[in-house]
Order: C-alpha cells, then sequence, then structure tokens
C-alpha cells in the first residue's frame, strides 16, 4: 500500500509537534510555512545587529516537549540549554511599590507578607492550593484530552467526583473569585493578569484560569539562546524523522475531492496530491476562505466580539537606569477596570496601559558585568481590530508615550534610540497572522462556555485536521504543542480506521502526567 501523504500548512509549533509524531508514525510529511523559519508566533527579531525574542518569552510546562522528543527516542535537554528561572516575575504599581514572585511558593508567600501583611500571604496559601485542586482536576481529563464536552467532562472526572468539578469554578469570573483570597487591590490586580495570558480579560475570564498560578509556581525555564531554539529543535527532530520543510512557501489554497481533502495548491501553481491535511493556520483563515472556499464551513468563524487580544510591542536594544530590572517585570496601571473596558468595550488602545517588559540578557538577579544597551521587548496589550483599521503613526504615538511614561514613573528610564527599535501593532499581526485581527491567541476565555466552543482536532471537512492555539486546548506554547499531538493522533488513527496504512504506534502519545510549566505573554 503508498504511504498516506500528509500536509502541515504553518510551522508554528502546533504544526511541528504534529509533524514529529506523524513522521514516527511513518506518514509522509511535508511542512509548509510562507515564513523564511519555523516557529509561528514564537518568532524573533534583529535589531542593532541582536537577536530577540518577538514572540512568548518563556517555556512552561516543559514536560510536554520532554515527552515529544522522548516518544521519538531522542531528549530535549540533548539539544537545549534549559535555566530553571527562580523569580517568576517582578511587579511595579510605582517607584517604590514592587513585588516579586518566586518558583519556591514559600518565597512568595514571604514577599507577599513583607508586602501586603500576613493575611495576604495566607490568602496567597490558599489561592494555590485551589488553583492546585484545578489543574489536578482539568490536567488529563481536558487540557491532553480531546476535547470534551461539558457531559464528556464531568464523565471523564467521575460523576462520583462532582465536587471536584464544581470546584473548578466555571460559573464565577476570576476577578470576583480572587476576592476570597485577597482583600489588598494590588494582589487582586496581579493575580487577575493571569487572563491575559489568555488574551482574555479578568472581568469576563472564568475563575478555572486560577490554574496557571499553580502551573507557573510548579516551574518556569528560559531557553537559552531564546525562545526561537526550541522552535528550531522541534523543526530538526521532524526532519531527523524523515519530515520535509519547506520554509518561503505559501499554500494558496486547499481542494477537495469526492468531499474530503484531495491536494494543497501553492502560490507558484503547483498542486500537490495528498491524504490530510494539518492546518496550523488561524481557525478564521479556514473559516474566511483564505485557503479556498471549498473548505469555508470547516470551523466556525470567530466573531469580532470574540476575538482575544493583540499587542503593540517594542523590540529595542537599550540602556536603562533606575528601577531594578527582572528578567521578566510587570508595571501596572492605576485603572485595571478602565484599561479592559478600553480594550474590550470600545476597542480602543487604554490610555493607560499595563506594560510587560523582558530583559532578555538578564537572569534572576542583578547581571553580574555592567550590561550596556541591552535586549528588551516592552508589550501592552491591544485591541484586534488589524484587519479593520489602521493603526496610524499619531495613535501608535500616543500609546508609546503611554507606556514609557508609566515606566518612568516606576522609576525606570529606557534610553531608547528609534534606529535601534522595531514597533509592531495589531496591523502588523494581522499582516502575519491573516484573518485573526492581529489576535495573538484565538478565541478570547470569555465565559464558561469558551472552553468547549474551540474546534477539536478534526474539522467538518474529512481529511482536514486542526492544530494551534485556536484549537483545543486553547492558546499558549505547551497547550498549541498539545493540539498538534492531539491532531496527529487522531490523523493516524483515522488512517488505521480505513485501513490505508498499518497501525502506526505512538508510543508517549499526549501523557497525562502532572503538568510543571505556562506561557507568559
Amino acid at each position: 500500500m503508498s504511504i498516506p501523504r500528509v500536509a502541515v500548512i504553518g510551522a508554528g509549533i502546533a504544526g511541528l509537534t504534529a509533524a514529529v509524531d506523524l513522521a514516527r508514525g511513518g506518514l509522509e510529511v511535508l511542512v509548509f510555512d510562507r515564513a523564511d523559519a519555523p516557529g509561528g508566533k514564537m518568532r524573533e527579531l534583529t535589531v542593532a545587529d541582536r537577536r530577540l525574542d518577538a514572540g512568548p518569552t518563556v517555556l512552561t510546562l516543559r514536560d510536554v516537549f520532554d515527552e515529544l522528543f522522548a516518544a521519538a527516542g531522542d531528549s530535549l535537554d540533548r539539544h537545549l540549554k534549559l535555566i530553571p528561572a527562580k523569580v517568576l516575575a517582578r511587579h511595579a504599581w510605582n517607584s517604590h511599590e514592587y513585588l516579586d514572585l518566586h518558583a519556591d511558593s514559600a518565597l512568595s508567600a514571604a514577599a507577599i507578607a513583607r508586602f501586603a501583611g500576613p493575611r495576604e500571604a495566607d490568602g496567597f496559601e490558599r489561592f494555590i492550593a485551589q488553583a492546585r485542586r484545578i489543574h489536578r482536576t482539568l490536567d488529563a481529563s481536558f487540557m491532553r484530552a480531546a476535547r470534551p464536552s461539558p457531559l464528556g467532562l464531568a464523565q471523564r472526572i467521575g460523576f462520583t467526583r462532582v465536587a471536584d468539578l464544581w470546584n473548578i469554578q466555571p460559573f464565577v469570573k476570576l476577578i470576583d473569585e480572587l476576592a476570597r483570597y485577597f482583600r489588598d487591590a494590588r494582589l487582586k490586580q496581579l493575580f487577575a493578569r493571569y487572563a491575559t495570558y489568555c488574551g482574555s480579560s479578568p472581568f469576563e475570564s472564568p475563575a478555572t484560569l486560577m490554574l496557571i498560578a499553580y502551573v507557573e509556581q510548579a516551574g518556569v525555564w528560559y531557553v537559552e539562546g531564546g525562545m526561537h531554539r526550541l522552535a528550531a529543535c522541534v523543526a530538526d527532530l521532524a526532519t531527523r524523522l524523515g519530515a520535509t520543510l519547506r520554509y518561503g512557501t505559501h499554500v494558496e489554497r486547499i481542494h477537495l475531492r469526492a468531499g474530503r481533502v484531495h491536494e494543497v495548491e501553492l502560490a507558484d501553481g503547483a498542486r500537490i496530491r495528498v491524504d490530510a491535511v494539518v492546518s496550523n493556520a488561524d481557525n478564521n483563515a479556514l473559516a474566511s476562505g483564505l485557503l479556498g472556499p471549498e473548505i469555508t464551513g470547516s470551523v466556525r468563524p470567530t466573531l469580532l466580539k470574540n476575538r482575544s487580544l493583540s499587542a503593540v510591542t517594542w523590540n529595542l536594544v537599550a540602556r536603562t537606569d533606575g528601577f531594578p530590572l527582572a528578567r521578566h517585570s510587570v508595571f501596572f496601571s492605576a485603572d485595571y477596570r478602565a484599561e479592559f473596558d478600553a480594550l474590550f468595550g470600545s476597542r480602543r488602545l487604554p490610555d493607560a496601559p499595563t506594560v510587560y517588559v523582558c530583559a532578555q540578557d538578564r537572569l534572576d538577579g542583578p547581571p553580574a558585568d555592567e550590561l550596556g544597551a541591552e535586549r528588551l521587548l516592552c508589550l501592552v496589550n491591544a485591541p484586534a481590530m488589524g484587519d479593520r483599521q489602521v493603526f496610524q503613526a499619531a495613535e501608535i504615538q500616543r500609546c508609546e508615550d503611554a507606556t514609557f511614561r508609566l515606566l518612568e514613573q516606576c522609576g525606570l528610564t529606557v534610553h531608547r534610540a528609534m534606529h535601534d527599535c522595531t514597533i509592531t501593532t495589531p496591523t502588523d499581526f494581522e499582516r502575519l497572522f491573516p484573518a485573526t485581527g492581529g489576535a495573538l491567541y484565538g478565541p478570547a476565555s470569555h465565559g464558561w462556555m469558551s472552553s468547549f466552543t474551540r474546534p477539536g482536532s478534526r474539522s467538518r471537512v474529512p481529511g482536514l485536521y486542526l492544530a494551534g492555539g485556536s484549537t483545543h486546548p486553547g492558546p499558549g506554547v505547551p497547550m498549541a504543542a498539545i493540539s498538534g499531538r492531539l491532531a496527529a493522533r487522531q490523523l493516524l488513527a483515522d488512517c488505521d480506521s480505513t485501513a490505508r496504512s498499518r497501525r502506526a504506534a505512538m508510543p508517549g502519545g499526549t501523557s497525562t502526567r502532572s503538568a510543571t510549566t505556562v506561557r507568559k505573554a
């Protein structure tokens, strides 16, 4: 029998993990990406002749990648140096109020006690314990499992454990649940920020997202050489297993025959016969017809109101003075409610945004030597309107002024030179990731049903499979990687069920071991 040929559209982390498992399963795998390197949103830029992360900045749920490599008879540590973070992030409200969270939760509790008093430290310990319970309930039954319905989730958890199902707090908003643990408004704001890791508002997201706190406390790693190295390592693994990766190659459309996937057509007009396609594009690209009119009904479109956040970012090389930056620092706006009302209500850039800064040349403490000009990624959340409006220079300038004004109010001076800075707006993200408006996380996680409305690995078109942050289990580097493995598992199972090829074993698969890490964005 002929070996099934699979086209993977997109060399983001989900497409790459799918390619690894499909190639390991004995299929012929062709990966296409219009960019000139793997990674998708895990991209890097060159600024002042230095390479900077321009997407995710930490590795979490490390075991997802350890298992991927182990299943292929390899080891992630053979190819990548990972450095465990001790300080997760430094959080500032002004020039004299800042708080570090640590990988060691006991150190975090002690820091909170000094910052806000022993009652708040006790609240933090209860908060982390509840986050651990939520994670334990959902890790195997939801995050690493094929997309379940609410009833299917209950069945997986077990009706005898109905209390566990209730305790994941799907019907309570995150911002409201935080009031059970913290009185200090600064701490509520800090832990509400976890909703933005999914591109969502803490005022609309379910308290289930508390699980991110436990995952983060359980471990965060820096990747030596930058996060793009992780994508490159997974791409190399796929190549060693026999997959063919073609960069700078744009898939124009997917063609069907008798209602199922038959060919992919490239931008140069070439047509390639395939038995299946794994789409690592945003699902809205399929629904809007960007990959051809025949597959517009393969998934539901993402409505404007349901889009997750975009961003405005500054990748720059600059000297800094004043505030003691950690590897990750967050500078909070004075009015969180007003910030998210602007982002999701009026769909505009907030007047006073919260600012995230990644100082890529720093680890946990102050640098041993004078850094001089260092690599920085500064990010503020923005509405995903990149397909509806052009973010004009004057508007971006006002946002930039507000961003760096807040940093100065918190004691941080960034000595900027515009020729050593690259700015990316929602308009640019829409150009990079079409049909998203610049949304970086797929649909927003608003409301208790949001997790169940993301499509699973199978689309409505036979032979077309889905992977990436807009599919189950959701956004973030480890979640996208899991989605790629789920798509590969489903595709291989379907090949087996139709007897089109020999059974392809997947040792390891998508493990249900406890997670040990989360994406910061």
